[in-house]
């Protein structure tokens, strides 16, 4: 059941439905009474309570709140939500309150019970809510918290918006007592004739038989699994059509025990590095891509539907991609299922951004759990080739360290794709060096590079080198400069689109000296909101490092990569 719509909200800053007038959660008292979550709308006359869902205004779930209310564009802090339902639940069924995301703390109450606390803005989260259901009427209510703080992930310092609500998807889900928990279906490590993977069952009580079915593959294997639920299995293949780019074939998969079935569409592939190339399928390939954040220019605001991300995709594709940088975090689960299905390989990131409380223990559980629930959820889409660990963060011990570790867990969750991070690059002379102890690490050299914006002019870019320390394919992150989209002066004046065009000529004239270079993700397809871009002029509240401006107008610069992409794909 979609809980998708209408939900009327109450804006809170100083959290009074959270904690008493002694700083105390409402929620920890024994009666419980005086939160907002109580949804308490017919009172007595002689009580005195001081809110009330029922008439206050509504937004829309899945929706940001920034975008939607001219009084709430900037602001950062608690909001509650209430939505009511109808429900009749059977007694054979077990049920799950699920969210895709919600920015950046969530408190869920179901009829008034807490059900819990959620950290991380781009991840979903679920509560077993099978004992907490009403015959008939039912409510839910979250309180919301999207206040940027030191320890969290990303930290305080950010240059993207800081959109706050239930920004996807809310689903009531009904199970049978026993079901398919999970499953895991692609090809295994550099072995295009073997699937391997697993499913688990939740609530057996002992040994369950299960099928698993590929049916144009003629594939129909029978398994039981473990006392756990588990059975893990590899299954030869033959005449499989691969998913690439070129042609990004799904497979319907089909997974049935006795009382449940899920089906899916995985496409299958191998992706690997051999000195500074890269291997899809074992066929050498460039990555002809293109940064995006999770934003709808058109409405300043997240993305919220299909046809939202279709649009967004329709542009990386018409700007020649194959391949698409989703920054800086985790990014809505049907964005990648719709790259699989249009054939857009993924670099998948999570919000490990610039400078991070790199010694605290809870802020490194909370990124690994981030890196952790990322790979659980997309660990069978085809589309995701790389899982990158973070954006842009300086170099030191402690960072060393943490960075390190994610590294370690991402390589333990999933073998078969490549790691990365965005990393940094050093100046001297005409000399650019790449060198980070990361590096030795993960799988790609990547970095991200500004000159002829934060260093350096346009006119000069020809001139520079590139000292990279690794045998590894190189991939540029980030590269690019501001432009508004219809400014026109000469190509030396800061923020005109002839200045942001020559900055991508002369980028692609200094990048293609470089052995190895194997792709690239420009920054960034779409002009994107920022508090940190503020002339009055040229920015007002927008980063205007898109190719496309926020009305959907290409810029210069949208040529300029769209023929340089044309040309790759010729060669």
């Amino acid at each position: 059941m979609s809980l998708n719509g209408r939900w009327n909200y109450i804006i809170d800053p100083y959290q009074m439905g959270y904690l008493d007038y002694r700083q105390e959660p409402y929620d920890q008292r024994k009666s419980g009474n005086g939160g907002f979550f109580d949804n308490i709308t017919k009172v007595e006359k002689s009580k005195i309570v001081e809110y009330n869902f029922d008439y206050e205004p509504s937004l829309k779930v899945p929706g940001d709140w920034n975008s939607q209310s001219e009084k709430l564009e900037f602001y950062e802090g608690t909001l509650w939500y209430r939505r009511e339902f109808q429900l009749s639940p059977e007694n054979d069924k077990r049920y799950f309150l699920h969210f895709g995301a919600v920015n950046y703390e969530a408190h869920v109450y179901l009829n008034g019970k807490k059900l819990g606390t959620h950290k991380g803005g781009f991840t979903p989260f679920q509560y077993e809510v099978t004992d907490h259901l009403n015959s008939g009427n039912n409510f839910v209510v979250v309180m919301v918290n999207n206040t940027r703080k030191k320890d969290e992930i990303p930290t305080v310092n950010t240059d993207w918006w800081n959109y706050g609500g239930i920004t996807r998807d809310v689903i009531l889900i009904e199970t049978p007592k026993t079901f398919i928990r999970d499953y895991k279906v692609q090809l295994a490590k550099n072995d295009r004739q073997l699937i391997k993977g697993f499913i688990q069952m939740e609530g057996v009580a002992a040994i369950e038989p299960v099928v698993l079915e590929i049916p144009e593959l003629k594939i129909k294997n029978r398994f039981n699994t473990n006392e756990s639920g588990r059975v893990e299995f590899e299954i030869p293949v033959k005449n499989v059509r691969y998913w690439s780019p070129e042609d990004p074939k799904l497979y319907q998969v089909e997974i049935s025990s006795s009382l449940d079935d899920v089906s899916d569409k995985i496409g299958l592939r191998t992706i690997r590095t051999e000195g500074k190339n890269i291997f899809l399928n074992n066929k050498s390939m460039f990555l002809k891509g293109i940064s995006m954040h999770d934003e709808n220019p058109l409405i300043g605001g997240r993305l919220r539907s299909e046809g939202d991300m279709r649009m967004m995709l329709n542009w990386a594709k018409e700007l020649g991609c194959n391949y698409v940088r989703l920054a800086h975090y985790t990014h809505n689960e049907t964005m990648l299922r719709l790259a699989d299905e249009m054939g857009l390989m993924v670099w998948s990131e999570v919000p490990v951004y610039w400078t991070i409380s790199w010694t605290k223990e809870e802020t490194f559980q909370n990124a690994e759990n981030q890196l952790a629930v990322g790979i659980e959820r997309d660990k069978n889409r085809a589309s995701v080739i790389i899982w990158s660990v973070g954006n842009e963060t300086p170099v030191t011990e402690p960072r060393n360290v943490f960075m390190g570790n994610l590294i370690k867990k991402a390589r333990s969750l999933d073998n078969t794709r490549l790691i990365a991070a965005a990393l940094e690059v050093e100046r001297e002379g005409y000399t650019v060096t790449v060198e980070d102890p990361l590096g030795e690490l993960i799988d790609l050299a990547s970095f991200n590079e500004y000159g002829g914006w934060y260093w350096s002019e346009p006119k000069e870019l020809p001139k520079y080198n590139f000292v990279i320390q690794y045998n590894k394919p190189v991939i540029i992150s980030e590269f690019g400069g501001g432009a508004l989209a219809g400014f026109h002066a000469d190509d030396d004046t800061v923020w005109s689109e002839e200045f942001q065009e020559l900055l991508y000529k002369n980028q692609i004239e200094m990048l293609e000296k470089i052995d190895g270079l194997r792709g690239m993700t420009p920054w960034i397809l779409v002009d994107f909101k920022s508090p940190r871009r503020q002339h009055p002029v040229y920015q007002n509240f927008w980063n205007r490092k898109g190719l496309i401006s926020e009305t959907g107008q290409k810029k210069k610069a949208f040529f300029v990569l769209q023929k340089y992409y044309k040309e790759k794909s010729m060669n």
